[in-house]
Formats: structure tokens, C-alpha cells, sequence
């Protein structure tokens, strides 16, 4: 597998006041997303290895339209995952919570809830443009049903 395709520029586009979602490089998301298994080594390492928000969150999002197309493996991915348990982005957060509600890793529940425990007391520092407490309770909950 090629890695060109990754190394270029990252176009990410966080949310605004206008636009509540992130915006991603969608001819890279598709590579990704036709490489199938044979991306997962590579999106990990990319996840053990960077500690760019932009990189970090397009990462996360190609994970979850794997997870929506069934890829297999992403479970095991949970020890490059769990380096960003302690985030403070919104981003991450909202990402991870995602791929934690459909994984459904045990590991990820305690997370999850110091996650929604830390936003809800830090709240007023938070200037997102979007709730990620929404994702993250939603996970939650999916862990409860």
C-alpha cells in the first residue's frame, strides 16, 4: 500500500460558528476507505505516532466510516485509541466516543465516562462549536443497552 496519498497536506477543516461538523480531504477518506484491512497498520501507526489534531481527527473519521462499512480488526486498534482518552479537542473526543459506540471495546467505558465527568465540570471553558458530550453519552448509553 502506497502512503503517498496520506503524507500530503492535511485538509481538515474543523467546525464553525456556520457549520457544526469537520470537513476532510474526501478523495483521501476514499483510498482509505478501498484499502479496506490493508489500511488499519497504517492508520495506526499514524494514531501512535502524531499528536496533530487535524491528523488525528481525519484518522479517527476514516476509522468510523470503516466501522460503518464493516471493516474488520478495528477493535484491536483500541491501545492507539486510548492515547487520546485524556484529549481536551472536542474533535478527538467526539471521534473516539464514536468508534467507542460501535466497537464497544469494555476498555473504553471508564473513558468514556471520566470523559463526559471532565467536559461537565470544565464546561464553561469549552468553546466547541458542537457538543461532543452528545457523542460521548450516546456511546454510554449504547454500552448500557
Amino acid at each position: 500500500m502506497t502512503i503517498s496519498v496520506y503524507q500530503q497536506n492535511v485538509n481538515v477543516q474543523f467546525p464553525t460558528k456556520e457549520r457544526n461538523y469537520c470537513q476532510f480531504d474526501e478523495i483521501k477518506v476514499l483510498y482509505y476507505l478501498s484499502q479496506k484491512e490493508k489500511a488499519l497498520p497504517h492508520i495506526d501507526n499514524v494514531l501512535k505516532t502524531t499528536d496533530d489534531e487535524r491528523e488525528v481527527t481525519e484518522s479517527l473519521y476514516i476509522v468510523n466510516r470503516m466501522l460503518d462499512d464493516k471493516i474488520q480488526g478495528i477493535d484491536k486498534m483500541y491501545p492507539s485509541f486510548s492515547r487520546f482518552n485524556d484529549t481536551k479537542s472536542p474533535n478527538i473526543q467526539t471521534f473516539l466516543a464514536g468508534i467507542y459506540r460501535k466497537t464497544k471495546v469494555p476498555d473504553a467505558f471508564g473513558p468514556l465516562i471520566k470523559m463526559l465527568i471532565t467536559n461537565s465540570i470544565n464546561s464553561e471553558r469549552q468553546v466547541a462549536n458542537f457538543d461532543p458530550n452528545e457523542e460521548i453519552g450516546g456511546a454510554i448509553l449504547d454500552y448500557l443497552v
